[in-house]
C-alpha cells in the first residue's frame, strides 16, 4: 500500500475539485443557480429534486468535461444521493449511492427505461445497450449465444498471438531497449487490431485507420454541446463515422452467412432461439457497431489506468510479472485459455482495484416511463436520470482509505467490494449488466500479461494522469511512459 501523502498527491484533482489551471479558476467563477427539478403533485409527501442548475443550456456540462469525478463527488457531497444534473438544455437527475440507485434498477425498475438513446442513439442505435423490456431479453437471449464458454476459448486462441505479436512492436528488437510511448493511443490501437481480429476474423487492412477512427468519432459525439449535423462539428463527424461503419459491416455480412468461423461477428450471424429465429442483417450490424465500440473503447481505459496505476507501484507490477512469468511457463508460450488466466490472482487485484478507481463507464442512464419516486424525491415522468454509480467505488463508508491504490482490499481475508451489493459495479447492474465483461476481464489479463512479461515501465515521479471525461474517461495528454525491455 501507498502512503496517505503519495495516495494525495497521485489523486490531486481526481477526488476533490482542482484549482491548478485558468481553466479550473474560471470554471469556479461560473454561477450557481439553485434549483428544484419539479413541484411535487398537491398532497404528497415526496421532496422536489434540489441541485444546481448551472448556465442556461449548458448546465454544468463543462465542469463535468474538465472534473469528471471530482464534480460528481462534489454534487453527492453538496446535495446527497440525488440532485438535479442539467445538461445541454435537458432537465436530468442524477442518483449516486448504493441505495440510491438499488431503487432504480431494482426496487422500481419498471418505472425506468433505457436512456441512452439521447446521449448515443442516433450513433449506436439498436445496439443492446439502447434495448428496453421485452425486446432487449429477446436480443440479450439470442447474443448470449455468442459468450458460452466454447466460444470464449476460441475467441482467446485467436486473441493470444495477436496481442503477443502486436505487443512485441511497441519497441522494435534491435533498436534502443528503451523508448518513450503514449499509452493510450499505444493501446488503442492495439485494441482495434484485436477487435477486427477477434470479433470479425478479418484484416481490414489501410481501413484500419478509418474504421477507428469512425468509433472514436462515434463514441465522444455523445457530450457535444452542439447536437445538430452542422459540418465540423463532432455530432456531424460522429454521423458519418456511423455511415462507414455501416456499409463495411453490411459489405461481410453475406459471406459470414454462409460459412462459421470462431470470431464474435460469425456467431451472431448463426445464432438462433429455440424457436429458429434469428438477427436480421440490420441487427448484426447494429449490435456489431455497438460492442465493437465498448469493447475497444472500454479496454483501452481498463488498460490504460491498470498500466499507469502498475507504473506508479512498481511492487504491483513486479508481482504480476512474477505471476504472469509462471503462467507463461506451464503454458509453454501457448495462448493461454480460461483456466490458466484464472490463475493470475494478484492482476485480478489489480484490474478490480483499477475498474474501482477508473470505472471506463461510470454511470447508467434511464427514463422515467411514468411519473415515480427515488429515495423520497419526486421525479416526473419523462425525466432523464444518470446513475453515477461510480461514486459508490469513493465512499469511506464502504471502502477503507477509497482513495488509495489497494488491491488487496478485494483479497479473500477483506473483500471490501462485498460491503454492499452495489458498492462495486463497474459493469453496470440490473438488466442491463454488460454482457461482455467476461471475455472483456480476460482480453485485459492477456493484455497486461504480455506486457509485463516483455517490458518494464515506469512515469516520471511527479506524473499524474490527467484525466479528461467524456462519454468513456481517457488521458487528456496520452499518457506518455517509458517502455524498457526486459
Amino acid at each position: 500500500m501507498v502512503s496517505v501523502e503519495s495516495a494525495e498527491r497521485e489523486n490531486l484533482g481526481f477526488l476533490e475539485i482542482p484549482n491548478r489551471t485558468l481553466i479550473d479558476r474560471m470554471l469556479r467563477l461560473l454561477p450557481v443557480r439553485e434549483s428544484v427539478l419539479a413541484v411535487p403533485p398537491e398532497g404528497s409527501e415526496l421532496r422536489p429534486v434540489p441541485g444546481d442548475a448551472g448556465i442556461p443550456y449548458v448546465g454544468r456540462s463543462l465542469q463535468f468535461l474538465r472534473w469528471g469525478t471530482a464534480e460528481i463527488m462534489h454534487r453527492y457531497n453538496k446535495y446527497g444521493p440525488v440532485s438535479i444534473n442539467s445538461t445541454l438544455g435537458i432537465s436530468r437527475v442524477i442518483v449516486s449511492g448504493p441505495e440510491a440507485v438499488d431503487e432504480v434498477i431494482a426496487k422500481r425498475r419498471n418505472d425506468f427505461g433505457q436512456g441512452w438513446d439521447w446521449f448515443i442513439g442516433e450513433f449506436f442505435r439498436r445496439g443492446l445497450l439502447l434495448l428496453e423490456f421485452d425486446e432487449h431479453m429477446f436480443h440479450r437471449r439470442i447474443m448470449q449465444q455468442a459468450f458460452t464458454r466454447d466460444r470464449l476459448e476460441a475467441y482467446l486462441a485467436k486473441l493470444g498471438p495477436v496481442v503477443d505479436t502486436a505487443i512485441s512492436r511497441w519497441v522494435p528488437e534491435g533498436a534502443d531497449q528503451s523508448r518513450r510511448v503514449k499509452l493510450y493511443p499505444t493501446v488503442k490501437d492495439l485494441t482495434l487490431e484485436t477487435a477486427t481480429d477477434v470479433f470479425m476474423a478479418a484484416d481490414p487492412g489501410p481501413e484500419r485507420k478509418r474504421l477507428g477512427k469512425a468509433f472514436l468519432q462515434c463514441t465522444h459525439a455523445g457530450l457535444a454541446i452542439v447536437r445538430r449535423p452542422i459540418p465540423g462539428t463532432p455530432w456531424y463527424s460522429a454521423l458519418r463515422g456511423r455511415k462507414v461503419l455501416e456499409k463495411y459491416f453490411h459489405r461481410m455480412i453475406a459471406e459470414k452467412r454462409k460459412s462459421e468461423t470462431p470470431d464474435f461477428f460469425s456467431a451472431l450471424c448463426h445464432a438462433r432461439t429455440e424457436d429458429g429465429e434469428q438477427f436480421s442483417d440490420d441487427d448484426v450490424v447494429n449490435h456489431m457497431i455497438f460492442l465493437i465500440m465498448a469493447a475497444h473503447d472500454t479496454t483501452t481505459t481498463t488498460a490504460t489506468a491498470i498500466a499507469y496505476y502498475l507504473g506508479r507501484h512498481p511492487e504491483w507490477q513486479q508481482r504480476v510479472r512474477d505471476e504472469a512469468l509462471a503462467m507463461f511457463a506451464e503454458t509453454a508460450g501457448a495462448a493461454p485459455a480460461i483456466e490458466d488466466l484464472d490463475r493470475l490472482h494478484d492482476l485480478d487485484l489489480v484490474i478490480k482495484e483499477a475498474l474501482r478507481l477508473v470505472p471506463p463507464v461510470p454511470g447508467l442512464v434511464r427514463r422515467a416511463t411514468r411519473d415515480t419516486e427515488i429515495a423520497g424525491y419526486f421525479v416526473p415522468a419523462g425525466t432523464y436520470v444518470d446513475l453515477a454509480y461510480g461514486v459508490n467505488h469513493l465512499l469511506p463508508e464502504f471502502w477503507t482509505n477509497p482513495e488509495l491504490f489497494d488491491p488487496e482490499r478485494f483479497a479473500e481475508h477483506r473483500r471490501e467490494d462485498k460491503s454492499h451489493r452495489l458498492a462495486w459495479v463497474p459493469f453496470g447492474a440490473g438488466a442491463h449488466k454488460c454482457i461482455g465483461m467476461h471475455f472483456g476481464t480476460l482480453e485485459i489479463k492477456v493484455i497486461i500479461a504480455a506486457m509485463v512479461r516483455e517490458y518494464e515501465w515506469s512515469f516520471p515521479e511527479d506524473y499524474l494522469m490527467p484525466w479528461g471525461f467524456s462519454t468513456i474517461p481517457f488521458p487528456r495528454d496520452g499518457a506518455p511512459m517509458v517502455l524498457k525491455r526486459r
